[in-house]
């Protein structure tokens, strides 16, 4: 009903606007006829009794009752006789005084016939002024004073009569706008009913039927779904319902665990210190499949069958790891050279000129290559689900889309997209956009990013860009670019095992050497140029200068896993870093006090949480980047709500932890501020951030965001089989 209240609105609304311009129009045209009514009757009167006025003038008695005569009219208020001079002569008793012949004469003698309308302490009066001689104006003229008032009568019952003619017409206008929407309704019901009941076919109407059905199939699978939040639980229901419970084919460069041989001979576990890793491992654990990723560790071939598979992880052995194989040469070119001295910096606005070489892409290409054959074989069908992780694997969708057509393939870029001029710079723009678009699904943080991506295609590539519906048409297939925010698991098994935040903060004290009172600040990252670590340590430095009493007291530790050393900007920044916290605690260390610690070892999740947990505060200080989900594991870490989010603006985190304390990481007096703010924060307001950060997070975690992936993946399979796309047999090899 709420689309006839809007018409019924419309139509009052005109109604209304019609009624005041036509009420403004009438009064303006029945005034004009009324007021040359008027100046006629005057010139007539007195042309009929001029004569009679000829021979009374100057004699006033005379002159006076012939002016009775004419005043007699009940619309004339008075008459009145000016002689040569404007001297008065005579006038009736009624005739308004304020109406004076010296003020009267002077127009007469220009004009001739004189009218105007004057408003006076009775109301509107209209005035005619006539001379007796015509071709003697200064000899002398008469004054007709005619009351308007009857003409303000008949205004009003206009305006009167039109106010009900407007709300006659809008009754009847509200009425029929209900009786023709309630008809509407009911036809619209009945087709409906039967084109969705298959009763009567109508081609024309196939498209929005098979969008309602879709709609419907949504509705109906919110409903079934598991109700409160997204668990691992509601995100293995999402898949069985919504995909008939097929195992996912995940691609990502990293693997969840890798094996290390110690120097004694032992294999060990190791957790790889990644963000998308720590995303992405609870998903496969919920969903079960198959995850292809690059073998790195040293114990990893030992590990695994003779096609590189084990499973994970240990203990569970909930899903598979398919390890590739690469040479020293294809990890230098594909891994270090293309990826991350290429497109690394290349979407990173950090200050880092990307380097792009053809040995490289060569690299890049064939080991994207051997990712999608490792794919082919690890499918069950010719319809799977196949999800591709970050910028390691542009190539790979059109590899598999080519060798199974049907597959549904969502690709999600973990970092930023840069803006087309930018994206312009890497030489292989075009290949690596039509390698994307091999994909069913794009996903990134934000959408911004998303609407970087949609004008970096409308730029380089001949494709038609749906901006309204957010996707791309290219090679005659479409693809959906959507903003999917990536977040941890909730609750986050790390933090649930851990001990009590009183334990960690005596335990980690203890270990750093610092006493239990002493206030404390943490940093995890992988050591990179873009995770602004020289600027985090430079705003530690300036809270020093700007506050002595943290002097002593307040150390920063910053673990930092040494990552991608083989590249020298990567060796650069780990020389600067160590020059720069040598010289801040210099500066400011007094015996044991070291205001900065560097943990430059790899640290494994349990005991990075047990550092959330100790800490007072965490400053994440990224010079840009997609999310950053170190933030998010900071809150996930504090069940006690207490701690404090010093969080840089350029993470796409910042647009959903808003109760932070939100910096720009390049202002050392802005983030140094922030950084005392955290420090004398009361346990009150503490508690009021952190729980409504915990809050959000609870409801948009990790298995959230693989539901909606999943979700619209259904949703597109389910139109692509309506639209009868799915007839082709699939060209992979047999």
């Amino acid at each position: 009903m709420s689309r006839a209240v809007r018409i019924m609105a419309g139509l009052i609304g005109g109604l209304a606007i019609f009624t005041a311009g036509a009420t403004v129009i009438v009064e303006k045209t029945a005034r004009s006829w009324f007021e040359r009514d008027l100046a006629s009757r005057g010139e007539l009167a007195v042309a009929g009794a001029r004569r009679g006025l000829q021979a009374s003038w100057g004699k006033p008695e005379d002159l006076a009752a012939l002016l009775g005569d004419l005043a007699r009219d009940e619309r004339i208020l008075g008459a009145a006789a000016c002689g040569a001079g404007d001297a008065p002569l005579a006038e009736t008793r009624s005739y308004p005084l304020d109406l004076a012949c010296a003020a009267i004469g002077p127009r007469v003698r220009s004009d001739g016939v004189w009218e105007h309308v004057e408003t006076l302490r009775g109301g509107e009066v209209h005035v005619t002024a006539l001379p007796v001689w015509n071709d003697e104006p200064e000899a002398g003229f008469v004054v007709l004073a005619h009351d308007l008032s009857f003409v303000q009568r008949r205004e009003a019952s206009t305006r009167r009569f039109l106010v009900i003619v407007f709300g006659m017409l809008a009754a009847a206008a509200c009425v029929v706008t209900l009786l023709v929407m309630r008809g509407m309704r009911r036809g619209w019901v009945r087709d409906m009913s039967r084109w969705l009941s298959g009763t009567e076919e109508r081609p024309e109407l196939a498209p929005l039927l098979g969008d309602v059905r879709d709609l419907v199939a949504r509705i109906a699978a919110e409903e079934a779904a598991t109700a409160g939040a997204w668990t691992a639980d509601r995100l293995k229901q999402t898949l069985r319902r919504n995909l008939r419970g097929e195992r996912i084919v995940m691609v990502a460069n990293r693997e969840p665990y890798i094996h290390q041989k110690d120097p004694d001979g032992t294999i060990a576990v190791v957790h790889p210190a990644s963000g998308l890793v720590t995303a992405l491992e609870p998903v496969m654990r919920a969903c079960s499949g198959v995850w292809v990723a690059h073998g790195s560790g040293s114990a990893d071939r030992e590990t695994a069958d003779r096609q590189g598979r084990v499973r994970v992880p240990p203990g569970e052995e909930t899903y598979v790891v398919r390890r590739v194989w690469l040479s020293p040469e294809e990890e230098q070119g594909y891994y270090y050279g293309f990826s991350n001295e290429g497109l690394w910096p290349l979407c990173h606005i950090a200050h880092t000129r990307p380097t792009f070489r053809v040995e490289d892409w060569r690299h890049y290409v064939n080991v994207n290559g051997r990712f999608a054959d490792s794919v082919l074989e690890e499918v069950d069908g010719d319809d799977p689900i196949v999800m591709v992780q970050d910028y390691h694997f542009a190539l790979a969708p059109r590899l598999i889309r080519e060798q199974l057509p049907r597959a549904t393939i969502l690709t999600f870029w973990h970092i930023p997209w840069p803006n087309p001029e930018r994206f312009g710079i890497c030489p292989w723009r075009e290949e690596i956009l039509e390698g994307m678009l091999g994909s069913s699904i794009i996903g990134f943080h934000t959408p911004f990013h998303c609407q970087n991506f949609l004008d970096t295609v409308d730029r380089y590539l001949e494709a038609r860009i749906d901006r309204s519906e957010s996707m791309v048409v290219h090679g005659g297939r479409t693809t959906l670019v959507r903003s999917y925010p990536i977040s941890v698991e909730w609750p986050v098994r790390w933090a649930v095992d851990a001990p009590s935040v009183a334990e960690c903060r005596r335990a980690v004290r203890a270990e750093l050497g610092l006493p239990e009172d002493a206030l404390l600040g943490v940093g995890v990252d992988r050591l990179d140029y873009t995770k602004g670590i020289e600027e985090r340590l430079l705003a530690v430095e300036r809270l020093l200068e700007r506050c002595p009493e943290h002097r002593g007291r307040f150390a920063f530790v910053q673990v930092a896993a040494p990552s991608r050393t083989v590249i020298e900007r990567y060796r650069r920044l780990n020389e600067a870093v160590d020059e720069m916290a040598a010289r801040i605690n210099e500066r400011f260390g007094d015996g044991s006090y070291r205001p900065i610690i560097l943990l430059r070892a790899h640290q494994e999740p349990p005991t990075v949480f047990r550092y959330y947990r100790a800490a007072d505060l965490c400053y994440v200080s990224s010079l840009h980047d997609g999310m950053n989900l170190v933030a998010k594991e900071f809150v996930a870490a504090r069940d006690d709500e207490q701690g404090v989010l010093v969080l840089s603006h350029f993470t796409g985190a910042a647009r959903e932890l808003t109760e932070a304390l939100i910096v720009n990481p390049y202002d050392l007096e802005e983030a140094s501020s922030a950084l005392a703010e955290a420090l004398r924060m009361s346990p009150a307001e503490k508690r009021d951030r952190m729980r409504a950060m915990r809050a959000l997070l609870a409801e948009l975690n990790i298995y959230r965001w693989a539901g909606r992936m999943l979700e619209d993946a259904a949703r597109l399979r389910r139109r692509e089989r309506l639209a009868g796309r799915w007839t082709g047999k699939s060209a992979r090899a047999s």
